[in-house]
């Protein structure tokens, strides 16, 4: 058979499954995927997807974002809160599989999620009320979008944060290029680079959440915020101080990463991918050995689009990063390692390393 059957059907396969699952995204039975109410003077937003640990799609995003302009503007709504339906996530990350199969294939599809998506991070770093995200469960990669850049983020310990995307073949996206940079040394950069998880406490250890609640006490907490009489944002603070103090869940733990931030800082200090490797190599403790063998399984492509990634966004504003993002997003649209990457099951859900052949 010729290559130029071969790429024909390999082309009409992915597009017969694309249309499935659009047709599954527009189906009139289906719940809504995203609840958007107006409780008192507070807008909520909660995506409801539990099923698919509410993963993040292009409908969701052209609900959200309107509404989020309309709550902006709206003498009535005081503040935003944002959270996730169910009890394991907040938002696991964006749903890659509908942009797979539209890559694939040329369908404008994997243009206008990854568009639209940051349109919406960055109405969400810019917004003049209160935005307050409860990320209650697992918040990865378009779930960090939704929360990381609002002015308020509230991790428990049901919390599960990572970027994980240079596991197939992506870079950390959703403006990471803004947020990743500014965090402690080169924790952000560490992250970044290997996916590495952060549970709990940790979460707000880190920077990445400004506010630790447990659970339990979420209901709670939400309906304080919702009873405020036209809160500021230092009204706002105060009622996430007071939960924090009354949870003291895991409060004697150390950060997960206390005794290798001095490393992470040393090894990862390097200006190229090969430098950060060679210091691991040379430094050998259990550590460095751990994160070698953690990057080896990584798209070699995704490290070093990562690393300068990091290293411009530093400097820029959150919506320049994101106008970059977006350019970085279509070239690996355009490329072969993210397809390889979730072709091999390493989803934003990813759940385990496994050693692989097929990078570029």
């Amino acid at each position: 058979m010729s290559l130029t059957v071969l790429t024909s059907a390999y082309r009409l396969r992915s597009l017969c499954r694309l249309q499935r699952i659009q047709a599954h995204m527009m189906s009139s039975h289906a719940e809504p995927e995203v609840l958007l109410e107006k409780v008192g003077r507070t807008g909520v937003i909660t995506m409801n997807r539990p099923k698919v640990l509410n993963a993040l799609n292009l409908t969701m995003i052209r609900q959200i974002y309107p509404q989020l302009k309309k709550w902006e503007s709206d003498n009535e709504t005081d503040i935003v809160i944002i959270k996730g339906a169910g009890d394991k996530a907040f938002c696991a990350g964006g749903d890659i599989r509908a942009v797979t199969e539209a890559g694939k294939v040329g369908d404008s599809l994997a243009q206008d999620f990854f568009r639209e998506e940051y349109i919406l991070n960055n109405a969400i770093g810019s917004y003049r009320k209160p935005y307050i995200a409860l990320i209650d469960g697992i918040t990865m990669g378009g779930g960090v979008g939704l929360s990381v850049h609002g002015r308020f983020r509230v991790a428990t310990e049901k919390t599960l944060f990572a970027m994980p995307e240079t596991a197939i073949g992506l870079f950390p996206d959703v403006g990471g290029g803004y947020f990743l940079p500014r965090l402690q040394g080169k924790l952000g950069l560490f992250l970044a680079l290997t996916g590495f998880r952060l549970k709990g406490r940790d979460v707000q250890r880190a920077g990445v959440a400004t506010h630790f609640v447990e659970s339990k006490k979420i209901p709670d907490l939400q309906k304080e915020l919702v009873d405020l009489k036209s809160p500021s944002a230092e009204d706002v603070s105060r009622v996430l101080d007071s939960y924090q103090s009354q949870s003291s869940l895991d409060a004697e733990k150390p950060f997960i990463l206390k005794k290798h931030v001095s490393d992470i800082d040393r090894l990862f200090s390097a200006s190229s991918v090969e430098g950060i490797v060679k210091n691991l190599k040379t430094d050998g403790s259990e550590f460095a050995k751990k994160q070698t063998e953690t990057l080896s399984k990584m798209s070699p492509t995704s490290l070093k689009i990562t690393l300068k990634q990091l290293q411009a966004g530093a400097a820029l504003s959150l919506q320049d990063v994101l106008v970059m993002e977006y350019r970085l997003s279509q070239a690996c649209m355009r490329g072969c390692d993210f397809y390889e990457g979730v072709r091999a099951g390493k989803s934003l859900q990813y759940r385990g390393h496994k050693s692989r052949r097929g990078w570029v």
